[in-house]
């Protein structure tokens, strides 16, 4: 039988975590320094929940000490990994690879300072809310939905508890305490989901600060 949540979650979680933040990026750590993806799950997990870290490096090196056998496999009591662009026989190396340096990450004290996101999954990690927000009310089908941007944000008021309309706040107001200039906002809002432009005359950090305004 396949495993259940509870299963998935005490043997896989933390592992599954670390996997995804490879999504669109290339697994391409060495000996000397951790990829990209691994510098913003660090980054990310550091300043956010450090006790996982642990897990992940006893998770990962688990894996590669032991991937699933033909029963399991068959039974579908495993974790599928993703891909992330390595051979099959590179795969358990590469975990051990970043299970060291997950090791030496928390043994060293080695904490990537605070940065903007670096990857698509940091961006989601750090803004879930606001993800939430652009890629569920201004996806490229927002014009057909909704008489304009005022409209779309009262929808979102009007149909969301607002614990997370008070988080999406706080998300948007961290975002812009970034400093970012108006092309790297652009770049991670379309990381978040924005599928259409902002309102004239707007850029997209002026119109996010009009946007927490009117929530609040």
């Amino acid at each position: 039988m396949a495993l259940t949540p509870l299963e998935h979650d005490r043997r896989y979680g933390e592992l599954d975590q670390v996997l995804r933040a490879y999504a669109g990026q290339p697994a391409d750590d060495t000996e000397e320094r951790p990829s990209a993806a691994l510098t913003a799950y660090l980054r990310h997990t550091w300043h956010t929940r450090p006790w996982a870290l642990a897990a992940a490096e006893s998770q990962l090196r688990e894996y590669a000490r032991t991937p699933p056998g033909r029963l399991r496999v068959r039974l579908g009591e495993f974790y599928a990994l993703p891909d992330v662009g390595l051979d099959d026989a590179e795969i358990l190396d590469w975990l051990a690879l970043v299970a060291d340096h997950i090791r030496r990450s928390v043994e060293e004290g080695l904490v990537p300072a605070p940065a903007k996101p670096d990857t698509h999954w940091e961006w989601h990690a750090r803004f879930p809310e606001l993800g939430q927000f652009l890629g569920g009310w201004f996806s490229q089908d927002m014009p057909d939905e909704f008489a304009g941007h005022d409209a779309a944000v009262d929808d979102y008021a009007g149909t969301t508890d607002r614990q997370l309309v008070a988080r999406l706040l706080g998300e948007i107001r961290e975002l812009l305490a970034l400093g970012l200039d108006e092309g790297e906002y652009a770049v991670g809002a379309a990381e978040l989901g924005l599928e259409v432009e902002p309102p004239d005359p707007y850029g997209v950090s002026g119109w996010l600060a009009l946007v927490a305004a009117r929530l609040g």
